[in-house]
């Protein structure tokens, strides 16, 4: 199953590899030469391809729990000003996601979406400590009963060129559900009330919809 944000690139990689085989066929008369060239169009199709599965995921609904938004590594927890939305201290989590991993963002937790807002920026490598203040990034408050208000910010990479955000002020929304896309390669920062408990440590592998994040202390 594949994102449908993926549909003009899949496409694209289709066409592509289709026309690499052919084209290699006809005018490449070396074998060896001509497979290898064949072998590498192929090759782009299943990097494209695996970038934008989207593996079927039922969450398991908890008010109580922080679900991880994204697949990746834990790369920092922390206590952070928080300067756009709060403008005071919160606990940050952040999940990096390589390359290989599923970029599908999904919401943490249910609740109403209370601020959604995009920022143009550059496209400084994800784990830059400028990254989330500096990079082309989206920012989104949910707010629910138990927690009170939660944000995260999908940040892009350095080649990350779209950030996709599908969540727009007054949506109820639904834990573990899709909330957009980023495109190859990247990072999402939570910004958490003091106190949370967190359930993750340090270079943890993160998954979407799975991972309790943290709960409620």
């Amino acid at each position: 199953m594949f994102h449908k944000e993926g549909g003009p690139s899949i496409l694209l990689g289709t066409v592509f590899a289709v026309a690499v085989l052919l084209i290699a066929d006809k005018f490449i008369d070396i074998s060896w030469l001509r497979i290898l060239v064949q072998v590498a169009g192929i090759a782009v199709l299943i990097i494209i391809l695996q970038f934008f599965r989207n593996p079927k995921r039922i969450a398991i609904r908890n008010s109580n729990h922080i679900l991880a938004p994204v697949d990746g590594k834990v790369v920092v927890i922390e206590e952070v000003y928080e300067g756009e939305f709060f403008k005071d201290k919160r606990l940050q989590v952040s999940i990096f996601m390589s390359p290989i991993n599923v970029h599908v963002t999904r919401y943490a937790m249910d609740g109403i979406i209370k601020f959604s807002k995009y920022h143009p920026g550059k496209f400084l490598v994800a784990w830059h400590p400028k990254a989330s203040e500096e990079n082309e990034r989206t920012t989104v408050v949910i707010e629910n009963e138990t927690f009170g208000q939660i944000l995260y910010r999908q940040i892009a990479g350095a080649l990350a060129r779209r950030i996709v955000n599908y969540a727009q002020e007054g949506m109820q929304v639904v834990q573990g559900t899709d909330a957009g896309f980023i495109k190859f390669g990247s990072r999402v920062d939570l910004f958490l009330p003091l106190g949370t408990e967190i359930n993750v440590e340090l270079n943890q592998k993160a998954i979407g919809g799975k991972t309790i994040i943290a709960t409620k202390a």
